[in-house]
């Protein structure tokens, strides 16, 4: 009988304990998801600790299959349904296409204001022939068949139209272009021949101390600068100026990747220009940009314009569009044919309201994600930290470094060249 009774108690103490630890596993889950829930709102309301002035990079493979997190991805509601539609960003090369060139891209911080930091990553390509020699077709038949196209095309395929370029459109062969991106990742895509060309000497750009200077080319004169923005802390720009430095680029403001787009005002820009112009900067502003359509690029403009309106710039007032890697952005299924459209509007307010606009890009964005022939009227600051500006098409400025040490800032800094046609 006592046997019994202690088997009884024994049994009895093992569901009790059973019981409390299921208990206590749920209590636990629950804490968890609720933390959980709490840090996500605390992410998508802060901004980064340090400015992320980084690359744009995504591996093809991942394009193509929709399978990238937070960048380069279509528009289009039937990519984000179907991950296995080709991504229309993406050239998909006739014949194999060797290893290219690089490029990189600046994603300021604006970033934590709604969710997390980035960086993108980039392709696999194969060998391929050369490619650049215009076919010739017959005029008729391109009449013809470019008039089909016209009746057909879909708002996807003007998005492949913006990558594929002008010669492709026609039927002709087109020049290919080969580049790489900052993890030495390869892409190809066509140039587009009615865009303006650079004539810039390559090896005119030489590395002189800690800054790259072009020399040799009478037919420009370069002037040497620094982007800025308030995680660059506290900067003496007298010994900025002292090291060689002509102008600043100044963060003004931006808006946050997460779901609401919250925009904000650059803490440092009001003392950034004041100090910049004492030293005797010439000062240009920029905005980070997380505009999904033509009235958040409205009021991003003006933003632009209530926080200049107490100052006088030199230089031009700068559309920076980015696309954020490894975290979920508001960017993540905005359209080529959309960012192109934003980037219009910023700019005709900009104009219309006396400043010269400019546009930020590296050669990703120039690929795959802006109708650079629709930008035509716009001069580029072009990001790219090879040793050579990879980019076939006109820019008037070239962000070449964001790991820059410059007397005068704390930390790493992105550098600049302005290039000047010469009089």
């Amino acid at each position: 009988m006592n046997v019994k009774n202690s088997l009884l108690t024994i049994y009895v103490g093992i569901i009790l304990t059973l019981i409390l630890l299921g208990i206590g596993i749920g209590v636990f889950n629950h804490t968890m998801e609720k933390r959980k829930t709490q840090t996500t709102e605390v992410v998508e309301e802060q901004e980064p600790e340090t400015d992320i002035k980084a690359s744009l990079a995504v591996r093809t493979e991942d394009i193509i299959k929709g399978e990238s997190e937070g960048i380069i991805k279509d528009g289009s509601a039937e990519q984000r349904e179907n991950p296995g539609t080709q991504n229309p960003f993406v050239v998909t090369p006739k014949n194999n296409i060797e290893k290219p060139i690089n490029l990189d891209e600046d994603e300021d911080e604006a970033l934590k204001s709604d969710a997390g930091s980035s960086k993108d990553n980039t392709v696999d390509s194969k060998k391929t022939d050369d490619a650049g020699q215009n076919g010739s077709n017959d005029a008729g038949s391109n009449a013809s068949n470019e008039q089909e196209n016209k009746e057909t095309v879909q708002s996807s395929e003007e998005d492949d139209d913006i990558a594929m370029g002008y010669q492709a459109r026609q039927g002709n062969e087109p020049e290919v272009l080969n580049f790489v991106d900052v993890y030495q990742e390869q892409y190809q895509v066509e140039i587009d021949p009615d865009v303006r060309k650079h004539d810039y000497i390559l090896d005119c750009f030489k590395e002189n101390g800690r800054y790259i200077k072009y020399e040799g080319d009478k037919s420009y004169r370069y002037r040497l600068g620094i982007d800025i923005s308030h995680h660059d802390g506290e900067i003496d720009f007298n010994a900025v100026k002292e090291s060689g430095i002509d102008f600043v680029i100044i963060r003004v403001g931006y808006r946050g990747y997460g779901a609401e787009g919250i925009l904000r005002e650059d803490k440092n820009y009001r003392q950034y220009i004041e100090a910049a112009h004492d030293a005797g900067l010439d000062v240009g502003v920029y905005i980070f940009s997380q505009a999904i359509n033509t009235d958040e690029a409205r009021e991003e403009a003006e933003l632009v314009l209530n926080a200049l309106e107490d100052y006088d710039i030199e230089l031009p007032v700068v559309y920076d569009p980015e696309s954020i890697l490894n975290a979920n952005a508001r960017t993540d299924y905005v359209s080529a044919e959309q960012f192109t459209e934003n980037a219009v509007t910023f700019c005709q307010i900009m104009e219309d309201a006396g400043y010269q606009p400019m546009i930020y890009c590296n050669m990703l964005w120039e690929a795959f994600k802006l109708d650079l022939y629709q930008l035509s009227d716009y001069p580029i600051w072009y990001a790219d930290y090879e040793e050579k500006p990879q980019t076939p098409y006109y820019f008037s400025f070239w962000q070449y470094s964001n790991t820059g040490k410059v007397p005068g800032v704390d930390g790493m800094v992105d550098l600049d060249i302005q290039l000047i046609p010469a009089e």
